[in-house]
């Protein structure tokens, strides 16, 4: 039968054993990993409020969001917009054509490719989305002061130059 004691042994042998292959990357201040963490917290946050209302998923709601930002567009440019994978805005695009948000349309110079636009009642949602939207980032950035605001501004500006984004 195992001990605490044991146990707490051999998880210093572990740490030991890592120790002796170099240094050990404290993954909870790694950079990446954080901004990994928030940002997915955040838009756990903001889900909420899409999800609640509406029933969009987070692939969804960046789908329609994208199209209500730039209007006609293909799906492989959503994916380059919103970052996300082919498989996920293919289904999101579906669930928003079944909900009668999106369109598609064959592209007259080329049979391959399909223009997506939102419907009336695609924009409709969009349209209420949109100050919900910013209101929740309102309420995100008054937890920082004016100072923090603009550093992390600039931060996050600078990071994105320095990676070609």
């Amino acid at each position: 039968m195992a001990t605490n004691e044991g146990n707490g042994k051999a998880a210093e042998g572990k740490r030991g054993e890592l120790a002796g292959l170099g240094e050990v990357l404290a993954l909870e201040t790694f950079l990446p990993y954080r901004l990994n963490r928030l940002a997915d917290a955040v838009s756990r946050e903001f889900q909420k409020i899409y999800k609640d209302r509406y029933g969009l998923t987070r692939p969804e709601w960046r789908a329609l969001a994208t199209l209500g930002q730039n209007g006609v567009m293909t799906a492989t440019a959503i994916c380059e917009h919103s970052s996300m994978h082919k498989t996920k805005v293919s289904r999101a695009v579906a669930e928003l054509e079944r909900r009668k948000w999106l369109t598609r349309t064959v592209d007259g110079s080329d049979r391959r490719v399909e223009l997506l636009s939102l419907t009336r009642a695609g924009e409709k949602t969009y349209r209420e989305l949109v100050p919900l939207a910013k209101a929740f980032e309102d309420a995100l950035m008054a937890k920082l002061g004016e100072r923090e605001r603009a550093a992390l501004g600039k931060g996050l500006t600078a990071l994105e130059t320095a990676i070609g984004r």
